[in-house]
């Protein structure tokens, strides 16, 4: 283990090679899980910095980009064993799970599949567990806010990201015309970060997020976990039909809305994400 601009360097040996990440800060054990699928986990800096001031956080680059192996499989299942990996290798044996978008999906699958190593999970703006979690109204929300000349390149290029036909560089180009409409106000919306994509995992995982997802749901309502789920008042998730709809499966769960935020509300309200974590019983 190496320290990088403050953090400490990790490497978790799992099949097909290592995920590499880093921890940092001092508290309560978080295990932040970036969304995508199949995007680099840069873009949630902002957010540890922000949870770092009260909490021990682990972060890590999920399989198909480095500083991790580049091979799959590419699937839920394997999403949900390397994250249990990482617990393991940083010798949590419990702690509270972040994750945003695909990665508050991927925690509130992790929790249903693993109650026992978890305090608590916080979804950020995620696709939902319940029904398609928001799926179809997310995407038409998306083509809503794009200009018809980019949404009609936006969605030739995702087509042939599912066909297995698309390259790393199309799936940028398609994120970086859609990226404006993740905001509350697409017209002011900021210029899209440095961002890696893999297309492997992004088609990969994105095939399957609409399955099982009753048998989550019926785990999560048995109150095993518990759990919050934010949302960006003017995102293009439906949180409608995502947040609040899986925030009501389970009793002890709750709904926090972030007026005026969009798909990131950390940076549209500032502290929303960490406020929302101390929700939780041990947050």
């Amino acid at each position: 283990m190496g320290v990088v601009d403050g953090r400490d360097v990790v490497r978790v040996p799992v099949a097909g090679g290592a995920l590499g990440g880093w921890v940092v800060g001092q508290g309560a054990p978080v295990l932040l899980l970036h969304g995508g699928p199949g995007l680099s986990y840069e873009y949630l800096d902002d957010l540890a910095v922000e949870l770092g001031l009260e909490y021990r956080i682990a972060a890590y680059q999920q399989r198909g980009l480095e500083p991790s192996t580049l091979e799959g499989p590419f699937t839920i299942a394997q999403a949900i064993t390397d994250a249990l990996a990482v617990l393991d290798a940083l010798e949590w044996s419990r702690a509270l799970i972040v994750g945003h978008s695909w990665g508050g999906h991927l925690a509130l699958r992790f929790a249903a599949a693993h109650p026992g190593r978890l305090l608590g999970a916080l979804a950020v703006d995620p696709l939902g567990i319940a029904g398609d979690g928001g799926m179809a109204g997310f995407e038409a929300e998306m083509s809503a806010r794009t200009p018809k000349e980019g949404r009609d390149r936006a969605r030739e290029l995702d087509e042939r990201a599912m066909a297995g036909e698309g390259t790393a560089a199309d799936g940028l180009e398609a994120l970086r015309i859609m990226w404006p409409a993740y905001f509350a106000d697409p017209e002011t919306a900021p210029a899209m970060p440095p961002i890696r994509m893999s297309v492997e995992a992004y088609s990969g995982i994105i095939a399957e997020v609409t399955t099982g997802t009753d048998e989550v749901a019926a785990k999560l309502a048995t109150g095993g976990v518990p759990y919050g789920v934010v949302a960006g008042a003017g995102s293009p998730m439906p949180w409608g039909q995502a947040a609040r709809a899986t925030a009501e499966l389970a009793p002890q769960a709750f709904l926090t809305v972030v007026p005026a935020a969009g798909h990131f509300p950390w940076l549209d309200v500032p502290g929303s994400v960490r406020k929302a974590l101390k929700r939780l019983p041990d947050g």
